[in-house]
């Protein structure tokens, strides 16, 4: 067994500013940030099954409200720290940036790099006990109220509390979340359940016990196949072109391929990619070197059979990836993820690893399976027919957007440097009049819509280029669509959607990031999208003898301030929409920049997002129907 001590434990150095300012190690205090601190343990746990010592995992929702994930990996180390001179349990669940991902002994693959995962948890939990078997002892390591120690260290070692097999190794976390932090602490058995489904399909041969105590179920995740399985959950709904998903792997050097693909009847693409089962969703390196051997390959077989003549063209790569579903993960020793959202690989050596395997071992297979390979290739060249047909209509129509007058709509920012400007599309000429008057002219334009957007889900680019509130977004940001794309010719740094707090709204938002997410991802990948969040309520309260008012921005936090006995309140204003707010009040709640709350739209997982939007803006009613009653009984009731 490989030697795992104190000494793979480097720190690169309090837990107090993860309680102040928690959104920025989990994302949010709702339910995504909830469901991250039982993401951050169980990484923990797949970073010693990628490491060859663990091949069983249990995570269990206890009937108290806490969680249980329990590994028979190495154990935390418990010997003394070199550096802090305490046991190195310690260590690793009270220091940020603490962990054995940063040298190269203990992790040779590793999804968690930042080392802050098990003290984030911690610091927002209100209990965490901690459970080690190692070398035929039990260790046991409690703290409270956000990581403070209760277990007391002799002379800096942690006593054993008992003994065990010799063999019997492992790491037991249970934590209860702090209900002063976040919104909700009630978990959703769906969403852990979707979640280790996903992890079991990149994790081939991992074995994944989920226990409910609430609800009495337990399901075991297993998956033989990996991620061809993952491909056919994907297709699950779908008409497929060949009845089984391709799968290859092999490895170049130090990295680790595996792709699995399979064509559909749908006219978009979808590549999923992961680096050590981390979702980049950004692509990256990985994607570029799968797309690159894919393109070349295929058209090499199309000329060699015939399909395309000599006086033809090229595929180009979409006519290639028309319909395609795909999951490329590889395993690599030292990634280099671009921002701490880790949405993009960088390394060069992927590009070079994924074009070298998935070329020699593809071609292989499409030798032996050449049902398969016409099936590809027909696909490809219906798309390439389909393309040169259209586009003359689609060339016309995006001609037509330079004479789209966004005059009467748009009130256009007088600044023309795009990294200090921003963009609001409200709804409706009411909201957008209030927008207007209270925005900074200088560098905040406005955009109001007229009336709902079309439903992209599913429709042709030439079909929603002849709706006007798309046509006047599409020509006031300057940036085409499609093929035309380009995002440095984008006019705005941010594009903030500002919607009210009613149905109506909420419906607006979602059909926005439905054509976003469909036709201009590029916008939510570089983080130009936004949703402004103007307040809900504004408290009028005394505090000793003076009086004071306050922005709240919702429910979760106007309980905070009622529970507050040092403020006493004398009345509480209700904000249904942005036209119940002056010019005054909307600027220092919504527009200032120095005060205003803005949340930044991303995408952390490629699958989740497709499902949900395929499910929420298809026409399939009966999935959508399933997912609301699903969704419901998490829902807060404003009656």
């Amino acid at each position: 067994m490989s030697e795992y001590t104190g000494k793979e434990i480097v720190i690169l150095e309090g837990l107090e500013a993860v309680r102040k300012r928690p959104g920025m190690y989990i994302g949010s205090t709702g339910v995504r940030g909830l469901h991250h601190l039982i993401w951050e343990i169980l990484d923990n746990s797949i970073d010693e099954h990628l490491a060859g010592f663990c091949n069983e995992i249990h995570i269990t929702m206890l009937k108290d409200g806490g969680i249980r994930i329990s590994d028979n990996g190495r154990g935390v180390p418990v010997d003394i720290h070199p550096a802090k001179k305490v046991a190195t349990i310690r260590v690793v669940y009270t220091i940020l940036h603490a962990g054995g991902k940063f040298g190269n002994s203990a992790y040779k693959v590793s999804g968690g790099l930042h080392g802050v995962g098990s003290s984030v948890v911690n610091a927002l939990s209100k209990h965490m006990i901690v459970e080690v078997k190692k070398d035929g002892l039990i260790y046991r390591d409690e703290y409270k109220n956000g990581g403070q120690p209760v277990t007391k260290l002799i002379k800096g070692a942690l006593e054993p509390s008992g003994k065990c097999s010799a063999s019997d190794t492992g790491t037991t976390v249970t934590f209860y979340p702090d209900d002063e932090i976040f919104e909700t602490v009630q978990f959703k058995p769906d969403t852990v359940k979707k979640k280790l489904k996903e992890t079991a399909y990149l994790n081939k041969n991992l074995k994944l016990v989920f226990k409910d105590e609430i609800n009495d179920e337990e399901i075991v995740f297993l998956e033989q196949e990996g991620i061809k399985s993952f491909v056919n959950y994907i297709n699950r709904d779908a008409v497929t072109l060949h009845k089984e998903p391709v799968y290859i792997e092999g490895a170049s050097g130090d990295i680790e391929v595996e792709i699995a693909f399979q064509y559909t009847n749908n006219f978009s693409e979808q590549i999923n990619p992961y680096c050590n089962r981390i979702n980049v969703v950004d692509g990256g390196t990985l994607v570029t070197g799968f797309k690159t051997a894919l393109t070349r390959i295929m058209n090499q077989y199309a000329r060699e059979l015939g399909v395309l003549k000599d006086k033809d063209e090229n595929f180009d790569g979409k006519d290639i990836r028309n319909g395609l579903v795909a999951i490329i993960s590889i395993k690599h020793p030292d990634p280099q993820f671009e921002g701490q959202t880790k949405t993009k690989l960088g390394n060069t050596d992927a590009k070079a690893a994924v074009d070298d395997v998935f070329s020699t071992q593809v071609q292989r297979y499409l030798d032996k399976n050449i049902d398969v390979l016409k099936t590809i290739l027909n696909n490809s060249l219906k798309s390439y027919n389909a393309r040169k047909a259209s586009d003359k209509a689609r060339n016309a129509v995006l001609k037509q957007l330079n004479d789209v007058d966004t005059k009467s709509k748009l009130a256009a920012c007088t600044s023309k440097t795009a990294d200090e400007c921003e963009i609001y599309i409200v709804e409706g000429d009411s909201a957008g009049g209030t927008v207007k008057t209270a925005r900074n002219r200088r560098t905040q334009a406005v955009l109001p819509l007229r009336g709902k957007i079309l439903n992209v889900e599913k429709a042709t680019l030439e079909k929603i280029l002849v709706n006007n509130e798309i046509k006047s977004m599409i020509a006031a940001f300057g940036c085409g669509i499609g093929d035309e794309f380009d995002i440095n010719k984008l006019r705005y740094d941010k594009i903030i959607i500002l919607t009210d707090a009613d149905v109506d709204g909420a419906h607006i938002s979602t059909l926005l990031l439905t054509f976003f997410y469909r036709f201009m991802p590029e916008l939510i990948y570089s983080g130009k999208i936004y949703r402004g969040l103007p307040p809900l309520y504004k408290v009028d309260y005394t505090n000793g003898k003076k009086k004071k008012s306050e922005y709240v921005f919702n429910d979760f936090e106007l309980e905070k301030f009622r529970k507050n006995k040092t403020n006493k309140i004398t009345g509480i204003q209700r904000y249904k929409g942005l036209g119940e707010m002056d010019a005054e009040q909307l600027w220092e709640t919504t527009l200032d920049p120095e005060r205003r709350v803005l949340a930044q739209i991303s995408i952390s997982d490629s699958v989740d997002a497709d499902d949900i939007t395929t499910t929420l803006m298809s026409s399939n009613v009966p999935p959508r129907r399933q997912f609301i009653i699903e969704e419901a009984k998490y829902a807060v009731l404003d009656i």
